[in-house]
Formats: C-alpha cells, structure tokens, sequence
C-alpha cells in the first residue's frame, strides 16, 4: 500500500473516532474506573490527535542520499521492520494503544496487539472501527489474555519482528529476556517511575500546591511518570504541606461517570491492596500520616487521598513505585543537595521542577536523570513530544518523530558507478 493511502485510511479512522467518542470515553471510563469527565475531555482529543499526527508523517518517511570515498552510489532505505507486536497496560488503554498503533501502521507494519486482561473494550471496539476506516484484515489484530500466556507468547514469537511493551519494570525484564531468547528482535520498553517534584523556595506556593497535587493524584495516581516524591525547600515545607493536606482532603472521590469526581477507584483488587500496604509500610516507618490513609467508602476499591510528610529516602514509599493516591512530600536545602536526592534512584522517567528563576531551571534540567523535565507544568503529552525513561524506566522513545525509529529498518544500498573519464 501507498504511504499515501495509509494515511488516508489512519485519518478516516480519527474522524471515526471523534464521530465515537461519547461511546469511547463511557467504555474507558467503564473498563478502566477513571473519571468520565477525565476521558472525555482530556484522553479522548488526545487520543484522535495523535492519529491524525501520525498520518501526517505516513508519505514524509524516507532515506538519504549518501556520499562515500570512491565511485559508489550510495542510498539508505527506511522500510517496515515487519510484525509488531505491542503489549499495552490499563491505565491509559487507549492512549497506549495509539502511542503503539499510531507509529507502526504510519510505517506499514502489520501489528499483533495484546490488551491487558483488566482493560480489553476499549481497544476492541476502537479496532472495530479501524475496519470500518478500510484498514484491510490481518493488518491489526488485537487479543485478549494474561500475560504469563498471551504476552508471554508474543513476547518470545519468533516470527514476530520487534516488541513494543509499557508496563511495569520487573514485567519489562521478563518481556526483554525473552525477546532475547527468541529471535533478539528489538524491544522498545516504557517502564515504571519514582518522579521527583521539586518545589523551590522561590516558588508561588499556591501553583505548586495544585500542580503538585495533579502530578500525583492524576488517574488514582496510576501514572507511570507521576510526581510521586515531592521534594519542597526548607524554607517554604511548613506552608505549603498545610496546603497540600487542605488541598488532598477536598479532593472529591467516587463514581467516576457523575459530574465534578476528580477520582474513581484503582483499577482492581490487587492494585488497591498493594497500596494499602504501602500506606501501612509509611505508617510503620516513622513518615507522618498527614490526610488519607484507608479505603474510601465500604465498598469498591477507592482509596483516600492520602499525604505523608517528613518522609525519608530510605523509607519504601520513597523507593517504590506506588501506583496509587499516595504523595510524599519530602525536605531539601539546596540545589546540589535535591540534585543528588531526585537522582538516587533506579528510575529515570520523569521530572518537574516549580521556580521562578531561570538558571535554577536550567540547573535542574540538565542535572536530572530523567527522559522529561517539566518546568512550570505536568503532565504536557502533546503527540510530538517524545517520552520515555532513563535507566530502569526503560529503553527508547514514544511519540513524536523518535518513535517511527522504533519501526523501521535502515538498509544500506551501494551502487558501483562506472569511473568518469575525466578522472
């Protein structure tokens, strides 16, 4: 197929998608326990932009022309790597399906996509619709299934060409050993995060309070890149923990389809247990419990807004990836020292920094250890802006330009030229 026509068809199917987004938003909404306001007015336009970005660069893939020493015609060729196969999670499922999709049908690859067991509608009846686009069969399949089977047998196919995979790091391990014992096909991993949010003294205390609330409370705080250790400056902690509690406990909670929830509840059992023992872990290890704490409600699996302060590295919920409503709020004196602190971790996702002075930002931007760096904002997702992670947080990049490198291969072609007579 044409570049061209892929492109037509990728923009007949965003137009689909705005046609059905009512009907999306609700099903992600259903799937996935988010608030319904949150999918219908952020996730959804992202998701249709992102589509039509990508068609965008279907027809502008192309190689270069080369010079080399000697008579030789030289010429690189970016052709599809083949089968992708793609494993998405259940936070964002259909966000991740279009980071994945978006970018491999752009560069003519066929997909085999496997949807996590908690989140499956959405991407099926989105596919559904891509048919009805003229995507011709075969070209996108999506399953169902656990990953210990279905992604495990994706994983390690020997005919599938390259694997895409977001989801935890310790998953993301397992995922890239046995890509490798396979065939070595190549693997594009966005992996789990420890975030910092550091507030600096020059900050306007108000802002940061709310933006540092919405890097962590975002989705149930079931963001990979979320600013779940916040760091404040001495000489501003006092006022802005108060503010950050106060600001915690009006957060609404509850059922995520009535109008003005900012949060639904975590994604399952097992998820909303492993938070709960985090809670208990902080509890236990001297951090104080400031708001929060327990379940919400007697039935369901919601969580409290939960604030810890004078919380310390060392502690569990300073190291682990919580996955959940759970801000620590920790204490730094200076830059060096913040610095040190963010990056003395095993991830390297995410940032964001809250100043007003310019070389304090340009200090911090360079100095951090992560794949984003957000200045004055969170959570910025724009379909050209690349992400991904440092360190464990994972390998390559989704999004923007970078990502269409993660489904092409670049074939050298070396054309000997008859020597000219004026040589």
């Amino acid at each position: 197929m044409t570049p061209y026509e892929r492109s037509k068809i990728i923009l007949r199917f965003a137009d689909l998608l705005e046609k059905h987004s009512d009907e999306i938003a609700a099903l992600e909404t259903w799937d996935n326990g988010k608030p319904h306001e949150q999918a219908a007015k952020a996730e959804i336009p992202m998701l249709i932009r992102l589509f039509r970005y990508y068609a965008g660069w279907a027809d502008k893939i192309h190689g270069l022309t080369v010079p080399a020493d000697g008579n030789y015609h030289v010429q690189t060729l970016h052709e599809p790597i083949g089968v992708a196969g793609q494993i998405i999670p259940w936070n964002f499922p259909l966000l991740m399906f279009a980071w994945k999709v978006g970018p491999a049908l752009a560069c003519g690859n066929t997909i085999v996509l496997k949807s996590a067991e908690q989140t499956p509608l959405s991407a099926l009846y989105v596919s559904k619709l891509f048919h009805e686009a003229g995507l011709p069969p075969g070209v996108l399949n999506v399953i169902s299934g656990f990953g210990p089977t279905a992604g495990a047998a994706l994983a390690s196919h020997m005919d599938v060409d390259k694997l895409a995979f977001t989801g935890s790091t310790e998953t993301g391990k397992i995922v890239l050993q046995m890509a490798a014992k396979s065939n070595l096909k190549p693997v594009t991993l966005e992996l789990g995060g420890k975030s910092p949010f550091i507030v600096c003294g020059d900050a306007d205390i108000d802002k940061a309070v709310e933006l540092a609330h919405f890097a962590l409370f975002f989705n149930q705080g079931q963001c990979c890149c979320a600013g779940s250790r916040t760091y404040v400056h001495e000489s501003i902690y006092d006022e802005f923990l108060e503010k950050a509690k106060a600001r915690a406990m009006r957060r609404v909670v509850g059922d995520p389809f009535r109008k003005g929830v900012e949060q639904g509840p975590q994604i399952d059992s097992e998820q909303f247990e492993k938070i709960l023992r985090y809670i208990r872990s902080g509890v236990e290890s001297g951090a104080t419990l400031e708001s929060g704490g327990e379940r919400f409600g007697s039935k369901g699996y919601y969580i409290q807004p939960t604030v810890f302060s004078n919380v310390q590295d060392d502690m569990l919920i300073a190291k682990d990836e919580i996955f959940g409503p759970v801000q620590s709020i920790l204490k730094f004196k200076d830059l060096d020292e913040v610095i040190r602190r963010a990056n003395t971790t095993r991830y390297g996702l995410a940032a964001g920094v809250f100043t007003q002075n310019i070389d304090t930002a340009n200090t911090l931007t360079r100095a951090l250890r992560a794949g984003t760096v957000w200045i004055n904002c969170f959570d910025v997702f724009d379909a050209a802006i690349p992400f991904g992670g440092y360190k464990m947080s994972g390998q390559g990049r989704e999004k923007g330009i970078y990502s269409l490198n993660n489904y092409l291969q670049v074939k050298a072609v070396v054309t000997s030229l008859k020597k000219p007579a004026w040589l």
